[in-house]
Protein backbone atom coordinates (compact mmCIF):
# COMPACT_ATOMS: atom_id res chain seq x y z
CA UNK A 1 0.00 0.00 0.00
CA UNK A 2 2.81 2.42 0.84
CA UNK A 3 4.41 1.86 -2.57
CA UNK A 4 1.10 2.63 -4.27
CA UNK A 5 0.67 5.82 -2.23
CA UNK A 6 4.18 6.97 -3.05
CA UNK A 7 3.64 6.26 -6.76
CA UNK A 8 0.41 8.28 -6.67
CA UNK A 9 2.03 11.25 -4.91
CA UNK A 10 4.97 11.26 -7.31
CA UNK A 11 2.69 11.05 -10.36
CA UNK A 12 0.47 13.89 -9.08
CA UNK A 13 3.57 15.97 -8.32
CA UNK A 14 4.89 15.45 -11.86
CA UNK A 15 1.58 16.32 -13.46
CA UNK A 16 1.22 19.39 -11.22
CA UNK A 17 4.65 20.61 -12.29
CA UNK A 18 3.85 20.23 -15.97
CA UNK A 19 0.21 21.30 -16.07
CA UNK A 20 -0.20 23.94 -13.34
CA UNK A 21 -2.64 26.57 -14.56
CA UNK A 22 -4.09 24.46 -17.38
CA UNK A 23 -7.86 23.93 -17.71
CA UNK A 24 -9.41 21.26 -15.48
CA UNK A 25 -10.33 18.94 -18.42
CA UNK A 26 -6.72 18.94 -19.64
CA UNK A 27 -5.42 18.09 -16.17
CA UNK A 28 -8.11 15.43 -15.64
CA UNK A 29 -7.15 13.73 -18.89
CA UNK A 30 -3.51 13.59 -17.83
CA UNK A 31 -4.44 12.26 -14.39
CA UNK A 32 -6.64 9.51 -15.85
CA UNK A 33 -3.89 8.44 -18.24
CA UNK A 34 -0.91 8.64 -15.92
CA UNK A 35 -2.03 7.80 -12.38
CA UNK A 36 -1.69 4.21 -11.23
CA UNK A 37 -4.93 2.51 -10.28
CA UNK A 38 -5.63 2.72 -6.55
CA UNK A 39 -8.58 2.03 -4.25
CA UNK A 40 -10.66 5.14 -3.61
CA UNK A 41 -9.32 6.99 -6.64
CA UNK A 42 -12.58 7.77 -8.43
CA UNK A 43 -13.86 10.48 -10.76
CA UNK A 44 -14.73 12.83 -7.89
CA UNK A 45 -11.22 12.57 -6.41
CA UNK A 46 -9.58 12.95 -9.83
CA UNK A 47 -11.61 16.12 -10.44
CA UNK A 48 -10.69 17.52 -7.01
CA UNK A 49 -6.99 16.94 -7.73
CA UNK A 50 -7.34 18.46 -11.22
CA UNK A 51 -9.02 21.57 -9.82
CA UNK A 52 -6.14 22.08 -7.38
CA UNK A 53 -3.56 21.70 -10.14
CA UNK A 54 -5.46 24.00 -12.51
CA UNK A 55 -5.18 26.87 -10.03
CA UNK A 56 -1.45 26.27 -9.59
CA UNK A 57 -1.42 24.16 -6.42
CA UNK A 58 0.45 20.88 -6.00
CA UNK A 59 -1.85 18.65 -3.93
CA UNK A 60 0.83 15.94 -3.65
CA UNK A 61 2.53 17.67 -0.77
CA UNK A 62 5.95 16.93 -2.31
Amino acid sequence: MRDTDEALFRAVHGIAGRLAGQPVPVVMDALWRQLPKAPGLDAVEIRRIAEEISVGRDPSGL
